[in-house]
């Protein structure tokens, strides 16, 4: 062969080796998002359940990389967190402000942009969105809020979509498709960002078979809020969210198979199903309760479910962080574990989301990433889930589009806190109408210690000092020593309004 030829030959095999390593690069990116997951129900977080639910699986992600202390949600509220994840926008700017509203694709998002850059993308598991996912090379989405037993999905085809029944507990199937998928592509020449979804711990709590007995006969302490008289908050004092009066026996503390989603189960474990269900009900079933006899009973019903739910995100976090152990991976991938909002545990006698207090507005957010966030990292600065975006296109080396309003969160992933780090968030729940928990829309200002809240659609300021009232159940708008500060938060309010074109609510 002519010498030119062969030194054109091993150029080539150059330039593609140096390409190919080059895509090897960059990381891959595992997004495990989970739906209604109180960071009181992480141990990582909180104290409050660590000796009798532990979650050693999440809480690895803290000690192998950060724990973020100041993780917050700009509207806590399923869709709009999902979309406001997707596109780096408040939700007055993606357009999904409210549950049951499509997302809205002329609004660039991250999954399409690594896409376009060389990613190879993939969305499993819930997705609340409405229309057909786009910028995803593979993606199987549950029908509506998903079931936990025996889930319709629609899957991407090559023609469009199809309608699949995926047998199996939905955590457990969709880390199964987010494994799958690690497997096919993960180290083939392109970088992977999967997103890994779950329907769990979102009601009707229904735990997984081989949870069921978990924490059986435990009590487990009510939280000290747990009888809030809602004195001095009107909008707290109308929402339809207690747990004594609202959460429904027969759905919300299941009463039959039906409702529990075990009607897809087969005869053994259908057996198993309500055996259990008779005696988990049995206190709720003699109809004697009442008062706050009813409503302790409501609460340990409610929150074993809810842990036995928890149980299986965190066995199905250890599977993925195994794979990845396992496959030779976990050096080169960053895993995030988030969810779409924090959630009442009986705080202020409640369950449910949706207001700007701390069990709603606060939510957990835990990134592992070797080599580039050290172990045991503790990120105190103010993070907000418009950021997810712009990191993960940082990270990905691609472009951030300057409409998107939040901040590349890399420089915080040190645990230092840059100079010009914001100050202050934004708050913003759109949903009165139609709202099941007649919770009043509202706005608000928080600076890591003052909270400002306007309950718009009342007429209504809230505002409180979470360094002295941690449980926020003093409203102190009219204390006059604290009118400078309000005064303060208010021309802050404003002017994060102006910073993020936010259409000025009427009173």
């Amino acid at each position: 062969m002519h010498p030119r030829i062969v030194s054109s030959l091993y150029l080539v095999i150059a330039l593609f080796a140096a390409s190919f390593a080059a895509e090897q690069s960059r990381p891959n990116i595992v997004w495990i998002y989970a739906d209604d997951h109180a960071y009181q129900a992480i141990s990582a977080y909180d104290d409050r359940f660590k000796d009798l639910a532990p979650t050693p699986n999440i809480d690895r992600l803290a000690k192998e990389g950060a724990i973020f202390r100041n993780s917050y949600v700009s509207n806590s509220i399923c869709g709009p967190a999902r979309a406001t994840i997707l596109t780096g926008l408040h939700s007055h700017k993606n357009n999904v402000p409210k549950n049951g509203m499509p997302m809205d694709f002329s609004n660039p998002t991250f999954p399409g942009i690594l896409r376009n850059s060389g990613y190879a993308t993939a969305l499993y598991g819930k997705w609340h969105l409405k229309v057909a996912p786009q910028g995803f090379d593979d993606w199987k989405i549950m029908k509506g809020q998903g079931r936990y037993f025996s889930q319709d999905y629609r899957v991407k085809t090559s023609q469009g979509e199809k309608e699949e029944r995926i047998e199996g507990y939905s955590p457990d199937t969709v880390t199964r498709m987010t494994i799958d998928f690690l497997e096919a592509n993960a180290g083939k020449g392109k970088p992977v960002m999967v997103m890994c979804q779950f329907k769990s711990p979102h009601g009707p709590w229904s735990p997984a078979i081989r949870n069921l007995d978990f924490l059986k006969d435990v009590e487990i302490p009510e939280p000290p809020t747990f009888y809030d008289d809602h004195e001095g908050r009107v909008a707290a004092g109308k929402a339809q969210m207690t747990i004594l009066k609202t959460m429904r026996e027969g759905f919300h503390l299941k009463g039959d198979p039906d409702s529990a989603h075990y009607d897809r189960l087969g005869p053994e474990q259908h057996k198993q199903a309500i055996e259990s269900l008779a005696y988990e009900n049995r206190h709720l079933a003699s109809g004697k309760l009442k008062g706050d006899d009813l409503k302790r009973e409501k609460y340990q019903r409610y929150i074993h479910d809810y842990l036995r739910c928890v149980k299986a995100n965190d066995e199905n976090v250890g599977r993925i962080l195994d794979y990845l152990e396992e496959s030779g991976l976990a050096e080169n991938t960053i895993v995030c574990y988030s969810s779409d909002q924090s959630f009442y545990l009986g705080e202020h006698g409640w369950y449910d989301k949706r207001f700007m207090y701390h069990q709603s507005f606060f939510t957990p957010l835990l990134i592992r990433w070797p080599g580039e966030i050290q172990p045991g990292t503790e990120v105190n600065a103010m993070v907000q889930n418009i950021d997810m975006a712009p990191t993960f296109l940082s990270i990905g080396g691609a472009d951030v589009p300057a409409t998107m309003q939040g901040v590349d969160l890399r420089p915080v992933f040190k645990g230092a806190m840059p100079k010009d780090w914001r100050k202050s968030l934004y708050y913003h729940f759109y949903e009165s109408e139609g709202n099941q928990h007649l919770v009043a829309k509202h706005e608000g200002v928080y600076d890591g210690r003052f909270k400002l809240i306007h309950f718009y659609e009342l007429g209504e300021w809230e505002f409180f000092d979470r360094e002295i009232d941690p449980y926020e159940l003093n409203n102190r708008i009219n204390d006059p020593h604290y009118q400078d500060t309000i005064s303060r938060l208010k021309s802050e309010l404003t002017r994060l309004k102006s910073q993020y074109e936010v259409q000025v609510p009427k009173d």
